[in-house]
């Protein structure tokens, strides 16, 4: 495979409190003593093969290590350990022509508010090599893709976030980088600009760009990418393209069941019935069912838990999803 982006072994261990955007520590983490300095495992050991041309998304909840992820292969953070490549670069060996090949788009707006939003796509333009011509030639038609046009000569301190947002991926494609990287491109966007930025990387891409972007949006990444990861606690725990992905989870549904009490006998007969893959308790009177079926199954669950006279409280039935794959593989929710 032609690789855009790789990386092997890759770990990042914080020996004091890690950016904002890059993780917090589990709750999982041992406490420290007061002296003592912290050590925050941001990225445990990830291998990542990303095809040129293609939109890879890295999915996880917040702190999960994709922030972490994008910047290590764009030279923002340096890594504990392992190898990180940029097309045939080594991101911290060659970080000068590893840069020339990439666009950035940080998860938090870092804008120069004293210029208009021309005036910072034209001034990125001149940063990588870009005559004058070419640089207000491609403002103008990043300005009028993104809807910036009416307000292209404002100083950009007095944008809405959602406009922001606009500028500084305008900003990242001025010089055509042939790998963009967006970290959580479309948190805090409405609907409308939303969908927008969503065509926008499309075309991009048809370009014959490659795109690396995180979020924890289940939608964002089913819509977007053709491949990805899912990431929990700095590790990949699965990988793939999102329709062989969903089609992993055993069974496909899942019914999330509570009853008034649960006993380990009405457990054990819920996993025989026909089209259960398999039963999990998840709290005193929660269980999770995943089966190849959905509604059809309430009634003989309500008929098995009444044989034990115990009674189904309540029920959600979600069909196949990303969001259904990490909780069999976490057991909690991409949102938690």
């Amino acid at each position: 495979m032609d690789s855009a982006i790789r990386t092997h072994e890759l770990r990042k261990v914080y020996h004091s409190a890690p950016p904002a955007a890059a993780g917090r520590p589990p709750a999982s983490a041992p406490k420290r003593s007061k002296d003592a300095k912290p050590q925050i495992t941001a990225l445990d050991g990830i291998d990542l093969d990303v095809a040129r041309g293609g939109i890879f998304g890295l999915l996880g909840p917040n702190g999960a290590g994709k922030s972490t992820t994008v910047g290590i292969l764009t030279t923002r953070i340096r890594p504990t350990s392992g190898t990180a490549w940029v097309g045939g670069h080594d991101v911290w060996q060659d970080q000068t022509a590893a840069k020339r090949q990439i666009g950035v788009v940080a998860q938090r707006p870092n804008l120069d508010f004293s210029l208009t939003a021309r005036e910072i796509l034209q001034f990125h333009g001149a940063y990588f090599g870009l005559n004058s011509r070419e640089r207000s030639q491609r403002a103008t038609e990043l300005l009028d893709r993104f809807k910036l046009t009416e307000r292209a000569d404002e100083l950009v301190r007095g944008f809405s976030g959602g406009m922001m947002q606009r500028v500084s991926i305008a900003r990242a494609m001025m010089h055509d980088p042939q790998v963009l990287f967006l970290d959580e491109p479309s948190v805090g966007l409405d609907p409308q600009t939303r969908l927008l930025l969503w065509e926008i990387i499309r075309e991009y891409n048809q370009k014959g760009r490659t795109i690396l972007l995180t979020t924890h949006n289940m939608e964002e990444a089913d819509a977007l990418c053709q491949r990805l990861a899912i990431i929990d606690h700095g590790r990949i725990i699965a990988s793939g393209t999102p329709q062989d992905l969903k089609a992993s989870i055993p069974g496909g549904f899942l019914l999330r069941m509570r009853f008034a009490q649960q006993l380990a006998p009405l457990l054990e007969k819920l996993g025989t019935l026909p089209g259960v893959t398999e039963v999990r308790s998840t709290g005193d009177s929660a269980v999770d069912l995943y089966a190849s079926r959905g509604g059809a199954l309430i009634p003989e669950i309500v008929s098995t838990a009444a044989s034990y006279s115990i009674d189904l409280a309540d029920v959600h039935i979600s069909e196949p999803s990303l969001e259904n794959l990490f909780l069999h593989h976490t057991g909690r929710s991409l949102r938690e």
